[in-house]
């Protein structure tokens, strides 16, 4: 078949031996250029979906040491191998373009943000939970009765937590006094 519409599959296949489809007819030069989004992974890391609580499996194809792309684990036995829209985007999480990079502050009363580096933050949010505590703190209540408890905070885990992580966070605020603990898990 040297005639210039040779080029196109439909006039191969119909001209041709492969009448399905299947084989020659359908191949061309850009066609057998493409490969795989994965085939240029240095290696793979099973992981687990961090969006909610099912734990679907997921393959974490990394090149250079960046994710590049995020697939369903066939070899999980809670999802075989599929991801919900939210899963699949997974990988935006962690790469995307609008992914936030910094921790940003506007102060009291403030019209501008700024930016702050992670110990900075952490130590004023430290800073604030145990002054909140410390002038909110309930020994006893009006009749004389123990409380050891405070109202002036309380926490709110997030699904995508697993048991252990929210197992310390219940840990964490019980000691420091906090008595309005829950999760999203159940809302």
């Amino acid at each position: 078949m040297s005639h210039p519409l040779a080029r196109w599959p439909v006039v191969r296949q119909l001209l041709g031996s492969d009448r399905a489809g299947a084989r020659e007819a359908v191949r061309t030069a850009r066609t057998d250029a493409v490969e795989p989004r994965t085939a240029r992974a240095d290696r793979v890391v099973a992981s687990v979906c961090p969006f909610c609580a099912v734990g679907c499996g997921q393959r974490v194809y990394v090149q250079d040491g960046r994710v590049t792309h995020v697939e369903g684990d066939p070899d999980s036995p809670i999802s075989r191998g599929r991801l919900c829209p939210r899963g699949s985007s997974t990988r935006d999480m962690v790469a995307g373009p609008a992914r936030a990079t910094k921790v940003r502050y506007r102060r009291p009363y403030g019209t501008e943000w700024e930016d702050l580096d992670l110990d900075t933050a952490m130590g004023m949010i430290a800073d604030r939970l145990l002054d909140a505590r410390a002038r909110h703190w309930q020994a006893t209540d009006a009749e004389g009765r123990r409380l050891d408890r405070t109202l002036a905070f309380g926490t709110l885990g997030g699904a995508a937590l697993d048991n252990e992580e929210n197992y310390l966070i219940k840990k964490l605020f019980t000691a420091l006094g906090a008595i309005q603990i829950e999760n999203q898990a159940r809302i």
